[in-house]
């Protein structure tokens, strides 16, 4: 069956384009708010050719595709129901049900997933120019060197004027004062947090002292401002006249912001970033491998809820903090991702069956490549043992992670893409945990799965 088809046969099934309230899409699915969930026939839509799974999440009614194959898909549905293609954000917002937790796990998500292909990039060349500087293989007073030192470190420097940009958009603010606002808050004029010594100037304020020193790296501070920000133009627009909104509106909303930012909040965002950070380190530190086993184990339960998408703000954290700046937490994840990859490899080795191979084979792959939900929804939930074998394999790759530190330069790249980004004296144990993650998921899934389901009989 086609793209084409299978898009056409979507649509039937969940009712026709006057069920969809709103469709877009995400890397490997079709993220759709529906009038009416209750007449799709999902056991029909997981019947089709292409479609790996189906399930509903914060009132989403969500189509495993996969990647790649997916982006022709929705691009054939949207033709054949007539809609355009709405945010991520936009559908997650029609689509929320009254859960704060999701709802902040929510509105982080579409902050920092926007964000990730800089910070990959930086953390990709910070990772090339490890290799090469450990290894003597670049002079560091060549003109390359300097380049790729730029390239490793621009993300992170700006940092807050990305997430300003985005936040802005998710908050309802003006992007562009969200950015500049990020430009406020690194500029120049204030110390870089990543040199301070002993020391760092200030400046006195109705009596305070107040640290003139900026925010580079950080994500706390510049997320709580950016929020205020925009509780401060909603308020400005309606209180500065139409004739002078342009001209006196942006210079309020920035001084007063600005402000605000410097005495107020950039502080109590800082400690509250380094609280988590030097928390989670604490942790890492003393609970070693036990810490490892307990994410690793839980991380693909957290996947189903969708909050995961929330720590990359905590990842990039603990890499913005000077006394950490490494990701010892995408590591424990790419295990978890992995050993569901395994445990999918094992419904398709004792089930036998053509149609499960068919789903499973690709699913599997996807997992160790870093994309989990195939192999999650669309197999191991299916027949939940599997699903708990990879809990168990996950948790086993996050304790020898831990126990071994692995470490990471970035965010966003698990399974083997993630080689790309681990510290170069970590490759060899990553390696390790990735064989023992999915060798012990692997193992897991294939005793605790039977050959053949009451269910299937």
């Amino acid at each position: 069956m086609s793209e084409k088809q299978t898009a056409q046969q979507i649509l039937k099934l969940i009712g026709g384009a006057e069920n969809v309230a709103s469709a877009a899409h995400c890397a490997t699915r079709l993220r759709l708010v529906l009038h009416d969930t209750s007449i799709a026939d999902t056991k029909a839509i997981e019947d089709l050719d292409l479609v790996k799974g189906v399930f509903t999440n914060n009132g989403q009614y969500q189509v495993i595709i996969g990647t790649g194959i997916v982006n022709r898909v929705f691009e054939a549905f949207s033709q054949a129901a007539g809609i355009t293609e709405a945010s991520t954000a936009e559908v997650a917002n029609m689509g929320a049900r009254g859960n704060p937790l999701q709802a902040v796990a929510r509105t982080l998500s579409n902050i920092f997933v926007p964000i990730i292909p800089a910070i990959v990039a930086s953390g990709l060349c910070m990772g090339i120019l490890g290799y090469l500087t450990t290894n003597k293989l670049i002079d560091t007073n060549n003109f390359w060197y300097h380049l790729l030192d730029m390239v490793s470190s621009s993300a992170f420097i700006i940092l807050p004027i990305l997430i300003g940009f985005v936040g802005a958009k998710v908050f309802g603010g003006n992007p562009i004062l969200g950015a500049t606002l990020g430009g406020i808050l690194t500029h120049p004029a204030l110390m870089n947090a990543w040199s301070i010594g002993h020391g760092y100037p200030t400046a006195e304020v109705f009596g305070f002292d107040v640290g003139m020193v900026g925010y580079q790296g950080t994500v706390f501070p510049m997320l709580i401002a950016v929020w205020f920000m925009c509780k401060v133009e909603k308020v400005t627009h309606k209180i500065v006249p139409n004739a002078l909104d342009i001209i006196l509106s942006p210079f309020i909303i920035l001084a007063v912001t600005g402000f605000v930012s410097m005495v107020a909040i950039g502080p109590f965002g800082r400690l509250v970033g380094d609280g988590i950070s030097q928390g989670l380190m604490f942790l890492y530190t003393h609970a070693g491998p036990v810490a490892g086993l307990v994410f690793g184990g839980t991380y693909s339960m957290i996947v189903i809820t969708g909050i995961h998408q929330s720590f990359h703000a905590i990842e990039l954290g603990l890499l913005g903090d000077p006394t950490i700046a490494v990701n010892f937490l995408l590591p424990i994840w790419s295990m978890a991702n992995i050993a569901q990859g395994g445990a999918c490899f094992a419904v398709m080795f004792k089930k036998r069956d053509k149609k499960v191979t068919a789903l499973a084979l690709p699913s599997a792959v996807s997992a160790i490549l870093g994309i989990t939900e195939p192999a999650i929804f669309g197999v191991n939930l299916r027949y939940m043992k599997p699903f708990i074998g990879g809990l168990i394999g996950g948790a086993a790759g996050g304790a020898y992670v831990v126990w071994t530190k692995v470490g990471m330069t970035s965010v966003g790249l698990t399974g083997i893409p993630g080689l790309a980004i681990v510290r170069s004296e970590s490759i060899m144990n990553y390696i390790i945990g990735f064989g023992i993650a999915f060798i012990v998921a692997f193992i897991a899934s294939f005793l605790l799965t039977p050959k053949e389901d009451k269910a299937e009989a």
